[in-house]
């Protein structure tokens, strides 16, 4: 059994790990030639999930065709940027073409298109043969690399409206520690991941403004200001799922929903929290004009926060299916250097 993981950041490595760890082989392709040495010579990916020791049957390659020839498995763990781009180069890989691998996919976010932005398993369908059509999986929920990688109890969504391939990647990463739950409700949990990261921004400047030196935030923020913006992000991913045709209600109080949007606010592993932080302790916005700019030369943070592109594509859902979404806009004007944060999050906070 060939299992591959396309995307070496810290989540792929960690899936990998994960996989490896029951007894199977599994290739990881890496873009980064020094990343296939670390694993390939030192069993370790010091770049992009450090101080872990990977297991010998984890290889890695930079040949994309190489390492996804004749999989049974394969995950893709690219971000969403890049992650349209990587699967066209693999579309000729004979059991590709032929429908032989089963897919899923780790990465969140919106993917764009000539008519507006889709959901990322709706993008890949348009390119991948028609074996896959309603048949990717999805996975999701709230979970960290660097805990995963620990062996830290989590929990997982593996989403999709095929059950039979659900329950396969379900059973390929299930462990005592690592619980894996199917959904049909692909389209819900796939609009909570990537809604979640925009929030999660937000909360990470909350969170430097409550904490910060100056008296007039640090007397008005506290726990409580906290637990209402989650509450109030919670009811515009509600919202925006149901816009795109989320098929259960419960998905958004599961953990693929107010599970996933909690962990990715509060914990210190999360990059979309550092962000919002960044944004008001380091004013890391003041190098870029606007949000294309950012996207851009988004390399230069030295970390990837998906929540910066989900910003731009809800802000267009949400003017597409006319919802009110206070906290999403606030930040996309933020993001776009239409106006100073903190007077956005005070506009934000005497509005809601």
């Amino acid at each position: 059994m060939k299992i591959v993981v396309l995307g070496a950041g810290a989540w792929g490595t960690a899936m990998a790990k994960v996989i490896a760890e029951k007894g199977n082989s599994v290739v990881i392709w890496a873009l980064e030639q020094e990343v296939c040495e670390d694993i390939n010579v030192r069993h370790a990916n010091s770049r992009f999930l450090p101080d872990i020791t990977l297991p010998d049957s984890i290889s890695a390659t930079n040949n994309i065709v190489e390492a996804t020839e004749n999989a049974e498995f394969l995950i893709l763990a690219i971000p969403s940027l890049y992650l349209l781009d990587t699967v066209k180069r693999i579309l000729t890989v004979p059991s590709i073409r032929e429908g032989q691998t089963a897919i899923a996919v780790i990465t969140k976010g919106f993917l764009p298109s000539a008519s507006g932005p889709r959901l990322i398993l709706e993008a890949l369908e348009d390119y991948l043969p028609g074996f896959y059509q309603h048949s990717l999986v999805y996975i999701a929920g709230p979970s960290h690399a660097e805990e995963v990688s620990r062996g830290k109890i989590t929990g997982l969504i593996a989403a999709s409206e095929n059950a039979k391939n659900s329950i396969r990647f379900r059973d390929l990463l299930k462990t005592p520690r690592l619980l894996v739950f199917s959904s049909f409700d692909v389209r819900g949990v796939q609009a909570a991941a990537a809604a979640k990261n925009v929030i999660a921004i937000v909360f990470g400047m909350f969170d430097a403004l409550k904490n910060s030196h100056s008296k007039v935030w640090a007397e008005s923020l506290g726990d409580g200001t906290e637990s209402l913006l989650l509450a109030a992000g919670l009811n515009e991913i509600q919202l925006l799922g149901r816009a795109l045709k989320a098929t259960h209600s419960e998905t958004f109080t599961s953990i693929a929903g107010v599970g996933d949007l909690d962990v990715t606010c509060r914990s210190i592993f999360g990059r979309n929290r550092r962000f919002g932080w960044e944004i008001i302790e380091k004013r890391i916005l003041e190098r870029f004009s606007g949000i294309d700019d950012l996207l851009d030369r988004i390399h230069e943070l030295g970390y990837l926060p998906e929540g910066i592109a989900a910003a731009k594509y809800v802000k267009v859902l949400i003017e597409e299916h006319h919802l009110k979404a206070p906290v999403s806009l606030a930040l996309y004007r933020i993001l776009n250097r239409e106006t100073e944060p903190e007077e956005v999050l005070q506009e934000f906070l005497e509005n809601l």
